[in-house]
C-alpha cells in the first residue's frame, strides 16, 4: 500500500507520528517527505493489519492536517525490515 499524503504534513511531526503508529501493528515500510510537500508513505502486511495501521495515522493526531489521501494498493515486495522514516 502506498499513501500519498497532502495537506499541512510537512514540519509538523508527521513521520515520526506515522512510525510511532506503526509499531502498534505488523507492518513495514518507510515514510518520508517529498519535495512538494506531502508525504509518501509505503507499507507492507496483511490487510487485516494495514487498514487499521492507516486508521491510526489518521487518529494519531493528523487527521487534522491531512487535507487528501491518495491510496495505492499494490504487491507486497518484501524488501523492507521494520518501519523507517528516510529522507
Amino acid at each position: 500500500m502506498m499513501i500519498l499524503y497532502s495537506g499541512r504534513v510537512q514540519g509538523v511531526g508527521f513521520r515520526y507520528n506515522a512510525k510511532s503508529a506503526a509499531m502498534g501493528y505488523d507492518v513495514t515500510g518507510t515514510v518520508r517527505n517529498l519535495a512538494d510537500g506531502r508525504v509518501e508513505l509505503v507499507a507492507e502486511g496483511e490487510p487485516a493489519e494495514l487498514e487499521p495501521f492507516r486508521q491510526a495515522v489518521r487518529d494519531s493526531g493528523l487527521g487534522c492536517i491531512i487535507r487528501d489521501e491518495v491510496v495505492t494498493w499494490e504487491p507486497a515486495r518484501g524488501g523492507f525490515r521494520g518501519f523507517e522514516i528516510v529522507s
